[in-house]
């Protein structure tokens, strides 16, 4: 699901939820432009995404934040119970 903050026609911020609709949803991609900022629009879009009736079912919510911590932890995420049980790949960009 692809979620967009607009202002008119010109598109300002996005997030995307990855889901099953039952037992994982990953929020990812998150992000309002910098001109938009400190506005409390990061806020709203969390709190849409969060309400959709589409993902209210949804049993585990998973994320990756750099910085953003402290706004994430008002909608009930929190560090990882089990991170021993995560694995992932990476791949340099070419170039890297």
């Amino acid at each position: 699901m692809v979620f967009g903050v607009y202002e008119g026609v010109k598109q300002i911020g996005i997030a995307r939820v990855v889901s099953d609709f039952s037992i994982f949803a990953y929020l990812c991609d998150v992000f309002i432009h910098e001109d938009y900022r400190a506005h409390g629009l990061g806020k709203w879009l969390i709190e849409i995404v969060m309400a959709h009736p589409d993902l209210q079912g949804v049993r585990r919510w998973t994320l990756v934040t750099r910085d953003a911590h402290g706004l994430y932890k008002q909608y009930g995420f929190d560090s990882l119970t089990n991170p021993d049980g995560w694995m992932e790949v990476i791949r340099p960009f070419p170039g890297e």
